[in-house]
């Protein structure tokens, strides 16, 4: 599920990543048994792609993570929250439209 445009997160690199980046990070919390969480993947990845230098987006595997997702209080996936400066700024919980997460990161920028 990985490409070059979507950054795989976990304990040892959230806070670096999230806080240090001069870009807006979208960061979706997802597991792989999560149907949802499959269909908007590939619109996340689009985005990265389209977006290019502009913005970065992350992927917090919830399973796999559970300490992140503990700290943001994730009680449903997919869970999509924007940073900005290193804090939340936005979120979107369940499936939205590839426009909406558009519009949302460029109300960041």
């Amino acid at each position: 599920m990985s490409t070059a445009s979507v950054i795989h997160l976990d304990e040892s690199n959230f806070d670096q990543t999230v806080s240090e980046s001069n870009v807006p990070v979208l960061v979706d919390f997802w597991a792989s048994w999560c149907g949802p969480c499959r269909m908007i993947a590939p619109v996340l990845e689009e985005i990265a792609k389209e977006q290019g230098e502009k913005i970065q987006i992350g992927k917090v595997d919830v399973d796999s993570n559970p300490a992140i997702s503990n700290r943001f209080g994730i009680r449903n996936i997919p869970t999509l929250l924007f940073f900005k400066g290193g804090e939340v700024k936005d979120q979107v919980v369940g499936l939205t439209s590839k426009a909406d997460l558009v519009s949302r990161l460029q109300g960041l920028k």
